[in-house]
C-alpha cells in the first residue's frame, strides 16, 4: 500500500494539471478534460482520507456520487460542445461571441 502522502500529491499533480488545462486551453473539449482532471484529483483525495478512518465508507460514497456527476457533466458538456460546433463551425472558446453583449 502506498502511504497517503504520495497519493495526496499525486492528486495535487493531477489538480494542478488541470488547472493549468483549463485556464491555457481554448479548446471546449479540452476545457472539459480539465474539468474531469480535477474531478478525479478529488476523488483521489476522498478515497485517500477514508482510508484513514477504517469503519467509515463516506469517502468512498462521495466518491461514487462524484463519479455519476462527471459523468453526466461529460454526456452534457459534449452536446452542448457538438451544438456550439455545428453552429459556429469552431471549438475554440474566445471565437464564440454571438451572445457576449
Amino acid at each position: 500500500m502506498f502511504p497517503a502522502e504520495h497519493i495526496l500529491y499525486l492528486s495535487a499533480l493531477l489538480f494542478s494539471v488541470g488547472l493549468m488545462i483549463i485556464i491555457i486551453k481554448q479548446n471546449a473539449i479540452m476545457v472539459l478534460l480539465g474539468i474531469e482532471l480535477l474531478l478525479n484529483a478529488a476523488n483521489l483525495n476522498l478515497v485517500t482520507f477514508n482510508q484513514l478512518q477504517a469503519q467509515s465508507f463516506t469517502g468512498q460514497m462521495f466518491t461514487l456520487f462524484v463519479i455519476v456527476v462527471a459523468v453526466s457533466e461529460a454526456a452534457v458538456g459534449l452536446a452542448i460542445v457538438l451544438r456550439v460546433y455545428k453552429h459556429y463551425q469552431t471549438s475554440v472558446l474566445s471565437e464564440i461571441n454571438e451572445l457576449k453583449e
